[in-house]
């Protein structure tokens, strides 16, 4: 099921596309006037250039690109960042260094990825007590999975 996501690209860079066809991600490129120098545990926040209108039921989801994050130490500091089908502003990135080496962004660089999901907003019944499973509350590491 093809869905139609409308774009306007204030950038001089190329739409998002995916790698190959059987990419979930669509690839994002930096659109920034000056190179930035990401320092060893630094944050920044990167534009894009790009405004999107995504349908009602849809969401964008902003991840990490793979190979930034191994070989680089580079990710998406939120990961995975929503941008909810209501949000007309540009879409940024927040970038964080993981690694001890300073890292350089320069415009067009492929700095995340975003993935569209479809969701679906629930009518919550509130009750008094909740049926039974076999992990009953247990949390983080209740599964004794080692």
């Amino acid at each position: 099921m093809d869905v139609e996501i409308q774009i306007i690209n204030k950038s001089n860079n190329k739409l998002p596309e995916v790698a190959t066809t059987g990419s979930a991600g669509f690839d994002l490129r930096a659109f920034i006037q000056e190179s930035i120098i990401l320092k060893p545990n630094q944050r920044e926040l990167i534009g894009t250039g790009l405004y999107m209108s995504i349908p009602i039921g849809y969401e964008g989801q902003i991840r990490s690109r793979s190979g930034l994050a191994y070989k680089n130490g580079i990710i998406v500091l939120n990961s995975p960042g929503t941008i909810d089908s209501d949000y007309r502003g540009e879409i940024k990135v927040i970038l964080f260094n993981t690694s001890n080496e300073t890292f350089t962004i320069n415009n067009g660089d492929r700095v995340a990825q975003i993935v569209f999901s479809s969701y679906h907003n629930p009518v919550f019944n509130v009750v008094t007590s909740l049926d039974e499973s076999n992990r009953h509350s247990g949390g983080f590491g209740s599964t004794g999975i080692e």
